[in-house]
């Protein structure tokens, strides 16, 4: 990158931006991408890049400020301008129409039309953009203040830093919705969480309020959150007029909002509750939980006579639906074996229908919430759908017990493979420590080829079992041995099915190393971590070949990660697996496209970067690298400098006491202006710096 001249660099990084944001709205929008995850990558890394490379030329609204590159030491606090107010809400039909009632005393002899919204159970959040321009994001807090949250909302793509349209954009607006997590998300995190042992979110409101929540925006940007805008607070320089335009408004700027086809128009009680049993009907089909409907005056005038009081508006009322639930028999118990081996209890049920879909099996969790409900085999159980995504066993009917019910015990041998399990101090988890076990090897091949790793299209859990049962694989570098005379041998596989498995068999070879790293399935090396492990190592071969101390200088990788990581890599049978894929042609590192480093070792040494700087740390993390320096997390005595901006905290006060030199970011500019460093000779594996 370094060849190109200045007015060059900065004509290409606007280039970029725009044809980045342009994929963006085409995949997020539209659901209709035009580029492979691989160019969309390519393009993304290559603006990066410049943007290490030339950082005064870097755009405040550059699609790069969404990865989130920099840890939070605490949240601020934002006074809204306008009070994010409450609704009220009720369960009953009844209470409903005394509301409307209320309205129309409020509003004699008008036309009450109403909108009737889907109601998202999610975090409610603010936006403040000025000028078109994002300039902060909220938490409704208390409803006057909120926790500054614009770093982690940064990190979801679906919201513009930029307003986009052909008019221009409001001069100052607050816009109000909620941010969730999609429910086939919450699937697979809870997934991912319970093969690591952890406890699973409860549901995908907790989850979205959890991640919210986190310091670290890295980590919120592998979650996976979304956002549905649905009104405003302070409004300068436009006038709109209804709810109904709102929306339409909201969708020109480029905001994501709900689709026009689950939204109706009332304008009496019984329009009303038509609409919310319209919404109910299709409520399971939203890719968000619904947990009601929402029932707004429409004409912002109206809105306006009408007031509010100090919590709750009087024009808007929200009706609540009531979980849905099912009674049915627990037949079994059984035990599931995961990609890492941890055994989950499953309850298999009579089938029963709740929630827009057949229950047949429910997940248990773990021993400890079996034996707190006291959930025996046999019981009658009331099931529901935990966030109406997940079914769960939320109460036992024992009035209707008859004494032949039978008590779980988890097994003391894996069922799939019988060797012993165990389970590690302090978690509730119970492992299969067998490498060889069958079942973890299907859930194992089933993560190397899921769409987040190496994306085998037609690899999926079907196809793997057939694989396994026919004893075609044994391990996942078998895969890029397989012909298509044994395909063929699988019933029910075409000519052309077989054709399409072996070519994107083929092209997995040619994935980033990240996605190689997170599909090995390695015990807690997630999305971020892959990623970061990835941009660190630059090769798999250094990557294996690294101590506990070298990976816990990574920003994602902690005293827990670190260890599995070394662990993984010293076992005989991983290392043999990662010769079989190296000797199938698998890229593992070299293929991706290099980092291009400016010369020169200006910032030689340890580095720690703390506060808020210009740009986002991984950017100014990997200025360093680029320069000759490393970055750790923490300061110590081998800390060789503090790269510190605005608000840094304990980290900056630890650096003065030990004497360590700090920069702001005026003088780390200086310094890369400086003549390089003579290059030190190698002391260290490469990668490692």
């Amino acid at each position: 990158m370094s060849e190109l001249l200045p007015l060059e660099a900065a004509e290409r990084i606007r280039h970029l931006c725009r044809e980045i944001e342009e994929h963006n709205r085409r995949y997020y929008e539209e659901a209709a991408p035009t580029v492979s995850d691989f160019e969309y990558d390519r393009l993304y890394r290559e603006l990066a890049d410049l943007e290490a490379a030339y950082p005064d030329l870097a755009l405040p609204d550059s699609p790069t400020q969404r990865v989130g590159g920099r840890a939070l030491e605490a949240f601020g606090t934002i006074i809204h301008r306008s009070p994010m107010l409450s609704l009220d809400n009720t369960y009953s039909r009844d209470e409903l129409a005394a509301a409307f009632t209320r309205l129309r005393r409020l509003l004699p002899n008008r036309e009450i039309r109403t909108i009737v919204e889907p109601k998202v159970d999610g975090v409610a959040i603010s936006l403040l953009y000025e000028e078109g321009v994002l300039r902060y994001a909220a938490t409704r807090g208390d409803g006057v203040r909120g926790d500054d949250v614009t770093q982690n909302i940064r990190t979801i793509r679906s919201i513009p830093a930029r307003l986009k349209g052909e008019d221009a954009p409001p001069r100052l607006v607050e816009i109000r919705g909620e941010i969730y997590l999609p429910k086939a998300r919450f699937a697979e995190i809870n997934e991912e969480r319970e093969n690591a042992g952890e406890p699973p979110f409860a549901n995908p409101r907790n989850a979205a309020a959890g991640s919210l929540k986190q310091l670290d925006p890295r980590i919120v940007a592998t979650r996976g959150l979304e956002a549905v805008f649905y009104g405003t607070g302070v409004l300068e320089g436009t006038e709109w007029q209804s709810q109904e335009t709102l929306f339409g408004h909201l969708r020109s700027l480029g905001l994501p909002t709900h689709t026009p086809e689950t939204l109706h128009v009332a304008r009496d009680i019984e329009e009303v509750f038509a609409a919310l049993e319209a919404i109910d009907r299709v409520r399971h089909d939203l890719p968000f939980e619904v947990d009601g409907a929402v029932v707004k005056v429409d004409s912002f005038a109206l809105r306006a006579s009408v007031g509010s009081t100090a919590k709750s508006p009087r024009w808007a009322f929200a009706y609540k639906y009531r979980p849905e639930q099912a009674e049915t028999r627990l037949r079994e118990i059984t035990v599931q074996v995961g990609r890492t081996g941890v055994l989950t209890p499953v309850a298999e049920l009579d089938p029963v229908f709740v929630s827009g879909s057949t229950v047949a099996r429910a997940t248990l969790h773990n021993e400890e919430e079996i034996e707190r409900k006291d959930i025996r085999a046999g019981d009658w159980v009331v099931v529901e759908k935990a966030g109406e995504v997940i079914p769960a066993v939320v109460e036992v009917r024992k009035e209707r017990r008859t004494g032949e019910e039978r008590a779980f015990v988890m097994p003391e041998r894996c069922p799939s493979c019988d060797h012993p399990v165990s389970r590690e101090p302090g978690q509730v988890a119970v492992r299969c420590r067998n490498p060889g076990c069958p079942a973890q090897f299907k859930r194992r091949l089933e993560h190397f080829a899921s769409r987040g790793a190496m994306d085998i299209e037609g690899l999926g859990e079907v196809m793997v079992e057939q694989l396994v049962e026919r004893a075609l694989v044994a391990d996942i570098a078998a895969i890029y041995s397989l012909s298509a005379e044994q395909l063929a041998t699988i019933p029910r596989t075409g000519e052309k099915s077989i054709a399409n498995l072996l070519k994107a068999i083929e092209a997995s070879k040619g994935r980033p190393l990240r996605r190689l790293i997170f599909g090995l399935g390695i015990l807690h090396v997630g999305v971020a971590s892959a990623r970061a492990l990835a941009d660190h190592f630059q090769t798999l071969d250094r990557l294996m070949e690294a101590s506990v101390e070298t990976l816990m200088e990574i920003p994602d990788v902690g005293p827990v990660v670190a260890p599995a990581i070394v662990e993984a890599f010293a076992h005989p049978g991983t290392r043999e697996v990662i010769e079989r894929l190296r000797a199938a042609g698998v890229n593992f590192g070299e293929k991706d496209e290099p980092r291009k480093r400016p010369a020169g070792n200006r910032l030689a040494g340890t580095w720690v970067i703390t506060g808020t700087l210009s740009q986002p740390r991984e950017v100014m993390a990997a200025l360093i690298r680029d320069h000759g320096g490393k970055t750790t997390a923490s300061v110590s005595k081998k800390t060789d400098f503090v790269l510190a901006g605005e608000e840094a905290g304990s980290k900056l006060e630890k650096a003065r006491k030990l004497g360590i030199p700090v920069l702001d970011e005026a003088a780390f500019r200086r310094k890369l202006e400086e003549e390089p460093a003579p290059e030190a000779p190698a002391t260290e594996p490469p990668g490692e710096a």
